[in-house]
């Protein structure tokens, strides 16, 4: 299969119409739709099943869109990766979260550029969620990322730090003065609801909490007594005099993992990996 042929079935499966499909394409209909009946005479299935409303996919054409989508996309991030590579001389792009594993960061960034062969490296901080992503469409070599909460498919990955979770609560809070707790009395306290963390799409599932943007935002809401949440404990490291850190002993432990493309052959990528691991 050619990529512009993947390229022409993604458009027609998510249009569900070869009509707006080739209008998103800017091409003609007929070209269109020979480009989809050669492929299916290759493969020697049907993708498509036509009728006077559009088409719809067969069980083949779920299957092909699925890996289509994986397949443009791996090519558009080798291209993205290979022309920035060509403009930073060599250097690699490290993804992680704003004001997320920041101790260890600087560690990494301190222990890396003494070694001999060390390149350039340039840290990209992102919104919650968006490491993953980043990593996937090629605009960063390396991501830290961090379980259970992103999706780490189709990486390579190195766990470098497992920890607790504890509940980051208003300092005068009841619950505060607590030597531990656990998730259901931290979401059973109708004065602080949890705050709401989007998915991987964006999206924020309804409750009466806050909808999170950011951590420093995260932390002022907690401040002022409008919210909680349950985070690594390495954050008190980090939390204000407003606020108090409470373990929390049901709580999933979360793991900081380091990731890079698995077909990645970047020498420079490999020692940045080694020495996270060692650290």
């Amino acid at each position: 299969m050619e990529i512009r042929e993947l390229r022409y079935f993604v458009a027609v499966a998510e249009e569900e119409h070869f009509g707006r499909a080739a209008h998103r394409l800017g091409m003609a209909q007929p070209p269109l739709s020979r480009a989809i009946q050669q492929l299916e005479r290759r493969l020697g299935l049907t993708l498509l099943e036509r009728n006077s409303r559009g088409v719809t996919l067969t069980d083949a054409g779920v299957v092909l869109l699925h890996e289509g989508r994986a397949a443009i996309g791996a090519v558009e991030a080798a291209e993205r990766r290979t022309r920035r590579t060509a403009a930073s001389g060599g250097g690699i792009v490290v993804v992680t979260k704003a004001e997320a594993s920041a101790e260890l960061l600087t560690k990494l960034l301190h222990r890396y550029a003494a070694e001999p062969d060390a390149v350039q490296v340039e840290v990209l901080l992102c919104g919650i969620g968006e490491q993953a992503p980043t990593l996937r469409d090629g605009r960063a070599d390396v991501a830290l990322l961090h379980l259970p909460h992103d999706d780490i498919s189709g990486f390579d990955t190195e766990t470098l730090h497992t920890e607790n979770q504890v509940a980051v609560l208003p300092a005068g809070h009841p619950l505060s003065t607590r030597d531990e707790l656990t998730l259901a009395e931290i979401t059973s306290q109708p004065d602080l609801p949890m705050a709401r963390w989007p998915d991987a799409a964006g999206r924020y599932a309804p409750g009466p909490g806050p909808e999170i943007h950011g951590h420093a935002q995260l932390l002022q809401l907690i401040g002022l007594g409008r919210t909680t949440t349950v985070l690594p404990e390495s954050v008190r490291d980090a939390v204000r005099d407003d606020l108090a850190t409470v373990p929390v002993v049901d709580a999933h432990p979360v793991s900081t993992l380091i990731a890079w493309p698995p077909q990645c052959r970047s020498r420079a990528v490999a020692n940045f990996v080694r020495i996270a691991t060692e650290l």
